[in-house]
């Protein structure tokens, strides 16, 4: 047996990837017009992220208690290593802990302190290391080598969502009066916070590959790109940064899914990038 890993929806994993690395996955929540949709499993609108009454929760004590049970038992005891978005962004961390200490020592879980690939990148090393034959420790090991090497940076097209939802740190300040403005936004120590001021989106979108780039400098690094109903933006992002790390595999392309996209708006594209060891 070995160690199984064990992730949330929002990490924007794709099916065939958690299949082919044994990722198992609990969905998050989706609250609208009184209905709880679990992401990635009820069918959820299309426009979820223009529903101004549309929120989100994180998984619930039962959803992860029965994931770490089964993935426990199917680990043979060896353990599981549960990979979860920035506790500063969701409470679904939160849950996870308290969820994983009442099943017992050998459910370790890992705040990724990223959202979408963010997360996901970390559930992957920990998967790559368990398919290794890794044990619990060394497993939690490369989950927490992956978090620190972790760099996620978004653009938003409208600042409503993110006003509504309040998970943002550092630029909540100017959020009201910075109409004008298309914030290049990143994530730091597991917070959204601003990271530059542009004055037109795609200054702000160059600006993101750019800051890309110079972290994955001569380095060799995993990348994915995100967005919310611009699939073009999107397309156009990666092309960009297939040019100018060649060194690297071509970015993964993937919306960022209902839940995120409730807080970020349509328009918004995203980054995520793991520079290899």
């Amino acid at each position: 047996m070995s160690v199984v890993v064990v992730t949330d929806s929002s990490s924007r994993l794709p099916a065939d990837v958690r299949r082919r690395w044994g990722i198992r996955e609990v969905p998050l929540h989706i609250l609208v017009d009184g209905t709880d949709l679990r992401d990635g499993v009820d069918e959820v609108p299309e426009d979820i992220y223009q529903r101004g009454d549309a929120t989100t929760a994180a998984a619930t004590p039962a959803e992860l208690s029965a994931a770490y049970r089964q993935a426990l038992d199917d680990s043979g005891g060896d353990g599981v290593v549960s990979v979860h978005i920035s506790a500063a962004l969701s409470g679904t961390f939160s849950v996870a802990a308290k969820t994983a200490a009442d099943v017992g020592p050998a459910v370790r879980v890992i705040d990724s302190k990223s959202a979408a690939m963010g997360t996901g990148f970390v559930a992957l090393a920990a998967a790559r290391a368990a398919a290794h034959g890794s044990d619990l420790n060394a497993v939690t090991a490369a989950a927490e080598s992956a978090v620190r090497r972790n760099h996620a940076y978004l653009v938003v097209q409208r600042l409503d969502n993110l006003r509504r939802s309040g998970r943002i740190g550092g630029a909540a300040a100017w959020l009201g009066t910075a109409l004008a403005l298309k914030p290049l936004l990143r994530i730091d120590d597991g917070k959204l916070v601003l990271a530059q001021r542009v004055r037109t989106a795609s200054k702000a979108v160059a600006a993101m590959v750019d800051r890309i780039c110079e972290i994955v400098g001569d380095n060799t690094a995993a990348l994915a790109v995100h967005h919310v109903a611009n699939p073009t933006g999107a397309a156009d992002v990666a092309a960009a940064l297939a040019d100018r790390l060649p060194g690297c595999e071509p970015p993964m392309v993937t919306d960022l899914g209902p839940v995120l996209a409730v807080h970020v708006g349509a328009g918004a594209l995203a980054v995520c990038v793991e520079v290899a060891p």
